[in-house]
């Protein structure tokens, strides 16, 4: 159990730590960061696919493919859902000054705030399964995080906050994963909760991946028809999926 509690604490750590990246970019051209960003979206959409399907629902599923696994995989999807609907539920209209940010950019914090929480569990979940499972998960959400911790921090700087609070209030949400961790761990020692929990994350990436990532992919190459850009985004995607699929034959 101690190994459990050990990796499972230094992955969220170092997942939290993602949350800093967003001052690296501040140097990059615009259009040099949008290409590499489509690129680890591409790659992140893989990894998350793959981790649903390669370690997380073999996982969950070990003891059969019940009723109450799709459900919980249902509701994970959904819970996505009703998270990024309440991310984008208020819009305000005054201009933005450093004394009046934009309520989107807390309700942007709020939202991230729960997503890194259920990354958290997520993680703890994937640890009490097995090591194994747990680093394949955690790279999958390392890789997910660098895109969206960038955007983040992007909202953040145009919602009205200076760069020093934006990153200050990316990393406090980003902790949130601490909890979630601590929380995935004590509910594990309960009989069927781990299960369920994995199919809950399974459900969860599925959602990301499907509704948040590729529709981007395909929005940046709606014009373009089979460009080369969509050839290396296509590529990324099967080599994140290939990544998840090499870690279970190391396993």
């Amino acid at each position: 159990m101690f190994e459990v509690w050990f990796y499972s604490l230094l992955s969220v750590f170092l997942v939290s730590a993602i949350s800093l990246i967003g001052v690296f970019t501040l140097a990059i051209k615009d259009t040099t960061l949008t290409k590499i960003l489509l690129y680890f979206v591409s790659f992140s959409a893989g990894a998350l696919l793959g981790d649903a399907f390669i370690h997380l629902l073999p996982e969950a599923t070990e003891n059969g493919f019940t009723v109450q696994i799709s459900l919980a995989i249902l509701f994970g999807i959904l819970f996505s859902f009703i998270v990024e609907k309440v991310v984008h539920w208020r819009h305000c209209h005054m201009p933005v000054t450093k004394d009046h940010p934009h309520s989107f950019a807390y309700m942007n914090l709020f939202g991230d705030g729960v997503h890194n929480f259920i990354d958290g569990l997520i993680i703890g979940a994937s640890y009490l399964a097995s090591i194994p499972v747990g680093i394949a998960t955690t790279l999958a959400v390392i890789f997910h995080e660098i895109p969206q911790e960038i955007g983040d921090f992007g909202v953040l700087l145009h919602g009205g906050f200076t760069k020093k609070r934006a990153l200050f209030m990316n990393f406090l949400t980003a902790l949130t994963a601490v909890a979630g961790t601590v929380i995935a761990i004590l509910l594990g020692a309960m009989e069927g909760v781990n299960a369920n929990l994995l199919a809950f994350a399974a459900g969860g990436f599925i959602y990301i991946a499907s509704t948040d990532l590729i529709p981007e992919l395909h929005r940046k190459n709606v014009c373009e028809g089979f460009s080369r850009d969509a050839l290396i985004q296509m590529t990324f995607l099967i080599l994140g999926i290939a990544v998840m699929y090499a870690l279970l034959l190391a396993e």
